[in-house]
């Protein structure tokens, strides 16, 4: 079983995925992993190409009552035929949860744990007057996850219990996700407005 370097990955990234706001949550995962896989001592680059390549072919195969190629079937394919670890594979079918395979290692919780919460801290930033992720405080975020209407469709008690079942405080969690996007602000396409404007 071998990786992709991570140019490769990120050439495989823009070959499937011409959606920006797409890339970069993948982008936004890979980060929240290293993070994690550096707190656990875990594989980084393992972990990271995981939580980059979870929505691989979302964009291409959305259906996911598709049972061929539906989100993430065509991805699992794709990643089985290079021969790719059998723990990322695992992983991206755990994350998706209506497969029923369940989540086991901490590679699976971790990715359940980190995918959507990702996307809330992207939009706290977004409705920043400065858009500036690195402006964006814990406390906001946790402000934002209490407001049911703001990024409304996650479903944060789902959300909660794949947060417990990692084993991580709440805030400690949302913590360390913060700052791993924040190290990528520029990436993520919120850098600030003064970058912008530069």
């Amino acid at each position: 079983m071998t990786l992709p370097t991570r140019t490769e990955a990120i050439a495989l990234l823009h070959e499937w995925v011409q959606s920006e706001s797409l890339r970069r949550h993948m982008l936004a995962v890979e980060a929240a992993l290293r993070a994690y896989a550096r707190h656990f001592n875990q594989d980084e680059d393992l972990w990271g190409l995981t939580g980059l390549f979870h929505d691989l072919d979302y964009e291409r195969y959305p259906d996911m009552d598709d049972p061929v190629n539906g989100h993430p079937r065509a991805g699992l394919r794709l990643f089985a035929e290079r021969g790719y670890p059998a723990e990322l594979i695992h992983a991206v079918q755990a994350h998706a949860t209506f497969l029923g395979v369940p989540s086991e290692s901490l590679l699976d919780k971790t990715l359940l744990a980190c995918d959507e919460l990702t996307g809330l801290i992207q939009a706290c930033a977004y409705v920043r007057p400065d858009k500036n992720l690195r402006n964006v405080e814990l406390s906001s975020v946790k402000k934002k996850w209490k407001d049911k209407a703001f990024t409304a469709a996650i479903n944060r008690p789902e959300n909660m219990h794949f947060i417990e079942a990692l084993g991580v405080p709440f805030d400690e969690h949302v913590l360390r996700v913060l700052d791993a996007m924040k190290g990528i602000a520029d990436e993520l396409g919120v850098g600030g407005t003064n970058d912008a404007s530069a």
